[in-house]
């Protein structure tokens, strides 16, 4: 944990519907302004109010074709279709906020990593340091059919592309240009010296790429690795190369026993494991009384597309729901696609039927809801902050954009009160506001070279 109060991240998705399905119908939601640039902006300027560490954006390719074998479902409810990409927003939102971070999810299965470097190069200067890299790797059929591709990559070859991926990756954002190879002399007409830029000469199994990277070091070199491995695979891969977890199980004791496996795995890859941060999602739905906040609640559960949801979790867990009795519960199964969520609802504390899924994850999926005053949303913030251990919250969303104003209106100041929740910003760089530190730690793979 670290000791600088909590972390928090507004989790959201370039798209009407992220994860709470149908929230587009409800009264007021704005969630069909997606494509507005201004929305955008207005999301960046309360989050940075609110001392948000940054905006953190899923992605996914490919659509959502797996419940009933078809796409309409996932078309017609907008389940998390259409979306576009994140990191064409980020300038946007950098422009109007100082200190503001941003997070965006991108595949290691179908991009290469010397353009994924200069990409985020070019977004780590553009933002003066405030970038960050959701690592993934691409789950859906849809995706890879998409892609020319005759069918996806199996579950280990898609880690075994990522684990190499970064490796390439760190390569040219760490060790090909040194800290002083930009000299900008102009008398002398050498803008940087050679001797200090070097190939990288990688030659693997999935990648060839001899280098040198083509940018200059941008302010934070790398830029901060976010993870959410929940499969054995996975979770080595999060061991690995992940500054901060994005901690999928929903109950404290699963939270638990997650990060103590994630840090006890970073140990073991010579990593500090107290380097690494962990945020669960949340998803808080506040109210100036309990009765109001249950009322809205109410509202947002009343609008929940269950047929959406399942859609979703067909996707997730690559198994047509449609063919399941709602009463049947749910199996912990190896799955191709995300294991997170099957794991969240398959045996350990819970064992869920297929219709207690579907309704739990109405609202934000694996997350747990808080509903209450500010008060109580905040008691709620800090028991898993002081008793349970995280770091911080990914913030999900009920309704959009009520659910970042209300708890930034709401629940900040309480925060803040409680001296659980900085005042300002300390650091320049996204790097120096989560973690108090420019560069990748010491003991991090991408530093040490291996």
């Amino acid at each position: 944990m670290t000791d600088d109060g909590m972390h928090l991240n507004l989790f959201t998705m370039n798209s009407v519907e992220h994860v709470t399905v149908g929230s587009w119908r409800h009264p007021g939601d704005q969630s069909t302004r997606y494509s507005d640039r201004e929305y955008w902006t207005e999301v960046a300027r309360t989050a940075e109010r609110g001392g948000f560490d940054g905006v953190f954006f899923a992605d996914v390719r490919g659509i959502y074709d797996v419940y009933e074998d078809d796409r309409d479902p996932t078309i017609e409810r907008a389940v998390q279709t259409p979306s576009n990409d994140p990191a064409y927003l980020v300038p946007a939102m950098a422009e109007v906020t100082d200190r503001l971070g941003f997070a965006i999810t991108k595949s290691t299965s179908y991009t290469h990593p010397y353009q994924l470097a200069r990409e985020f190069s070019t977004l780590d200067h553009v933002t003066d340091g405030r970038v960050a890299f959701n690592v993934v790797t691409s789950y859906l059929e849809s995706a890879a059919a998409n892609l020319g591709l005759d069918a996806r990559m199996d579950h280990d070859e898609r880690y075994d592309r990522a684990a190499e991926f970064m490796d390439v990756c760190y390569a040219l954002w760490e060790d090909s240009w040194e800290d002083d190879a930009v000299v900008r002399d102009r008398e002398g007409g050498r803008f940087s010296d050679p001797g200090k830029v070097h190939a990288i000469d990688h030659d693997g199994e999935h990648f060839a790429v001899p280098g040198p990277h083509g940018c200059e070091p941008s302010p934070q070199r790398t830029p901060v690795i976010y993870q959410a491995g929940s499969s054995d695979r996975g979770r080595e891969f999060a061991a690995r190369n992940a500054e901060a977890v994005f901690v999928s199980q929903p109950t404290p004791g699963q939270v638990t026993d997650y990060m103590a496996d994630l840090r006890e795995r970073a140990a073991e890859h010579g990593r500090d494991p107290d380097e690494l941060l962990f945020f669960p999602g949340i998803v808080p739905i506040v109210g100036a009384t309990e009765e109001l906040a249950e009322a809205k609640a109410e509202s947002y559960r009343d609008h929940v597309d269950v047929e959406g949801v399942l859609a979703l979790l067909s996707g997730f867990v690559d198994m047509d729901l449609s063919e399941l009795d709602p009463d049947q519960r749910i199996e912990r199964i190896e799955t191709e696609a995300i294991q997170g969520t099957v794991n969240a609802f398959a045996g350990g504390e819970s064992e869920w039927t297929v219709r207690e899924m579907a309704e739990f994850a109405g609202l934000g999926t694996t997350s747990p809801v808080v509903v209450g005053t500010p008060e109580q949303v905040a008691d709620e913030l800090a028991y898993w902050y002081e008793e349970v251990g995280v770091d911080g919250f990914n913030v999900k969303e009920a309704a959009r954009p009520d659910t970042l104003s209300d708890f930034v209106d709401m629940v900040v100041p309480e925060l803040r009160e409680r001296g659980l929740l900085r005042e300002r910003y300390e650091g320049d760089t996204l790097r120096e506001t989560m973690l108090g530190r420019p560069r990748l730690h010491e003991s991090h793979p991408g530093r040490r070279g291996d």
